[in-house]
Order: structure tokens, then C-alpha cells, then sequence
């Protein structure tokens, strides 16, 4: 699936934040069951403004800033998801999941399966993830793989704000509880920095991203570079750089980790006999792993190379910032791994 949304006259560009906050707003119009849930997401707009705007639309009932306690405004929304409403509810950071994990994964996961199916969990945990910032081994983590690993959730990552507003439409939508993760380097905060390819056009009008399919952010025929959120932008910056020495990278740009498109996956390198994957998260055990298995698995004729991964080290996160940047994914890493693997060295430092 190739990724269409061209540059217009008339373009619309939004950031992530805005997105997400646009595609809530007009969700909430629509559904009076919709809600929405968190610590500093009333007045404060959320510390990543994924809330900005709506208490003035829709008032403290529907806009609800919580408590410092994780555990209880998850389990919450758990119980009125099973009640009929559709809450939002935003985890300040991915990190502080340990806190709450049981409202996550033994009730918002598990409870339609414990029920027979007989009601719905039709919720939103948003969460931010991703490190670069100095903010410490508590504050950095992207953990992936932990959410993705566990059955019961659909689990979501945009890279860009039209994805963003289309994935979180479709997640208010959908009646299984989705796990919406949002890179911190990508939301458009002034105070965080963004990547620029983030913020791109977004109509005015609601639509959908469907949850589960990939999308080619680049097509390419020599090598598949596969990542999520903020690796999809290093990968294109490292696309970029080793096209100007004529190798052609295309990058796929996963959106949704669960369900998880396989055969955009295998299909992308089966055309290119070459694949790295680039994850943010920890090294083993994780989403880059379950990348490269999937295509092994079912036809390891196709790779010309052994599969790259390219992940962050399994340590905790540093809070010193040289060290950080040492560990974390980036395009120099992209690239080294695509001379190393296609026999090259003629790729140097960016212009």
C-alpha cells in the first residue's frame, strides 16, 4: 500500500498534536458517548497538546483531568467503556505503565475474551513514547513490543499527522480497546522539537486510516528498510543519502503493529532481497524481531542478505545526552548497515 497524499495548492498542514486533537473534536460531535480522561488534558491541553481546545468546547464532564493515579483513571475507563461509553484516556508517558498494567492488560485487554464476547471494550489508552531528551530511563522508553506482544489490543504508532488523525479516528471507532502511541519527537511541540515530515497536509473533513495496514513511504528496489514512528523519518533521511550514490531504499512504514500487515512486509522484500528494520525500542525480543520472522518464516528463499536489525541497545535508557544519542537508532546507523549489506562504502557523511 503506497502512501498518496500529495502536496496540493490549497495544502492544510497540521502537527500530530493538532491532528490527534482535531480527529477527538470531531468524534466527540458526532458521539456523546465519547470522552476523554488524563492528568493535565483539561485546561493544560495535555503537555503534548494532543487535548488542546476541547474543554472550552465540551466542558470539564467530558474533558475530565484526573488525578495523579493511573491505575484508577485506566480502571475507570475500562468500566465505562464496558458501560456503554467510548473514553479516550492519555498516559503521560509509556513508562509509567508498570503502575497501572493490571487495569491494561488483565481488564482492558482481557475482558471481552473473559466475557465471551458478550461486551465490548471500545477504548483509547494514548501514550506517549520515545527518548532523545535527557529525561531518564523512566521518561524514554518507546516499549513497543511489550504492548504488541500481549493478545487482547490493537496497538497503533503514526508517523505523520495524517495518519495520526486517521488512526485516532479510526481507534474511537473501533469496539477493541487501541493502544495509540505517539512519539514525542513528532508531536509538532515547540519546546520538544519536531521532525518536519511530521507535520504534513490533513483534511478538514473525518476519515480513516485503517488500522493494520502499512504503508510504502518509499518505494525502492534495492533494500527494505521497515520501521515505525520516528525511524520512518531516518529512514528516509538514509533513503535520501545512499539514493545519491545509486541505491534504491524503499521504506515501509508499519502505522499499526497490531494487527500487523505481514504482507506489505514480505511483499516489499520480495522485490527488494534485502531488509533492515529500525526500532526504537529494546534490541531483543521486540517488534524488529517479529519483522525480521515474519518474512523468514515464510519464504527465506527471497533474502540475497542475512536481515538488519537496528534497535536500541538492551541497557537502560542514559540520562547523560552523549550517551543517549549513542544508543538511539539513527539515519548514520541506517546507512552503514545498508553499505555493509549491499558490499558498498561510497556513502558519506550528509551534505
Amino acid at each position: 500500500m503506497t502512501n498518496t497524499n500529495p502536496a496540493r495548492a490549497n495544502e492544510r498542514k497540521l502537527t500530530i498534536a493538532r491532528a490527534m486533537a482535531e480527529a477527538t473534536a470531531q468524534q466527540m460531535r458526532l458521539d456523546p458517548t465519547v470522552f476523554v480522561m488524563g492528568e493535565d488534558i483539561g485546561e493544560f491541553g495535555g503537555i503534548y497538546g494532543n487535548t488542546r481546545g476541547l474543554i472550552a468546547e465540551f466542558g470539564a464532564e467530558r474533558v475530565r483531568d484526573t488525578p495523579i493515579s493511573e491505575t484508577a483513571f485506566i480502571g475507570a475507563a475500562v468500566g465505562a467503556a464496558q458501560d456503554g461509553m467510548r473514553p479516550i484516556v492519555e498516559l503521560m508517558f509509556v513508562d509509567f505503565f508498570g503502575v497501572c498494567f493490571d487495569a491494561i492488560y488483565n481488564l482492558m485487554a482481557k475482558n471481552t475474551y473473559f466475557a465471551g464476547g458478550s461486551f465490548r471494550v471500545p477504548m483509547v489508552l494514548m501514550t506517549s513514547t520515545g527518548g532523545g531528551y535527557s529525561d531518564g530511563g523512566q521518561h524514554s522508553q518507546c516499549v513497543y513490543g511489550t504492548f504488541a506482544h500481549l493478545p487482547g489490543m490493537k496497538v497503533v504508532a503514526p508517523s505523520n499527522a495524517y495518519d495520526a488523525k486517521g488512526l485516532m479516528t479510526a481507534a474511537i471507532r473501533d469496539d477493541n480497546p487501541v493502544v495509540f502511541m505517539y512519539h514525542k519527537g513528532l508531536q509538532g511541540m515547540g519546546w520538544l522539537g519536531t521532525v518536519p515530515g511530521a507535520t504534513n497536509h490533513v483534511p478538514e473533513e473525518s476519515y480513516t486510516v485503517e488500522i493494520g495496514k502499512a504503508a510504502i513511504a518509499r518505494p525502492g528496489k534495492d533494500v527494505t528498510i521497515v520501521s515505525l514512528g520516528i525511524g520512518v523519518h531516518q529512514a528516509l533521511e538514509a533513503a535520501k543519502r545512499v539514493a545519491e550514490h545509486g541505491i534504491d531504499a524503499e521504506v515501509v512504514d508499519l502505522r499499526s503493529l497490531v494487527p500487523l500487515d505481514r504482507e506489505t512486509i514480505r511483499a516489499s522484500v520480495a522485490k527488494t532481497g534485502r531488509l533492515i528494520v529500525v526500532d526504537e525500542d529494546y534490541h531483543s525480543y521486540g517488534v524488529s524481531g517479529e519483522v525480521i520472522a515474519s518474512v523468514v518464516e515464510h519464504d527465506l528463499s527471497v533474502l540475497k542478505a542475512a536481515p538488519v536489525r537496528i534497535a536500541y541497545p538492551d541497557v537502560p535508557i542514559p540520562f547523560a545526552r552523549v550517551m543517549e544519542q549513542f544508543c538511539l537508532p539513527n539515519a548514520d546507523k541506517i546507512v552503514a548497515a545498508i553499505e555493509t549489506m549491499l558490499g558498498r562504502q561510497t556513502v558519506g557523511e550528509p551534505s
